[in-house]
């Protein structure tokens, strides 16, 4: 009976934290501006050389904590940082 109750409760409250979740707004990468403002937003400075490739993919180069990486970003707003 207890682990009944037990179930019950934790189900209710994983409902509950679900229910607050909200979805990711919508990233705009139709133009170098959109990726460099989502990179911005991840916290990526110096933006620069952004570049779409044929398969959709932008790459650039960004500075993350001082340290300068080449980034990829995906269609989907993904970032990949080497």
């Amino acid at each position: 009976m207890r682990a009944l109750l037990f179930t019950l409760v934790f189900v209710a409250f994983a409902g509950a934290a679900g229910a607050q979740t909200k979805p990711a707004p919508p990233v705009n990468l139709s133009g170098s501006a959109g990726v460099k403002t989502h990179l911005q937003a991840l916290h990526y400075k110096d933006v620069q050389d952004l570049r779409r490739g044929y398969d959709g993919q932008w790459t650039g180069k960004a500075t993350q904590g001082n340290v300068p990486k080449t980034v990829t970003i995906a269609p989907d707003g993904t970032v990949t940082a080497r």
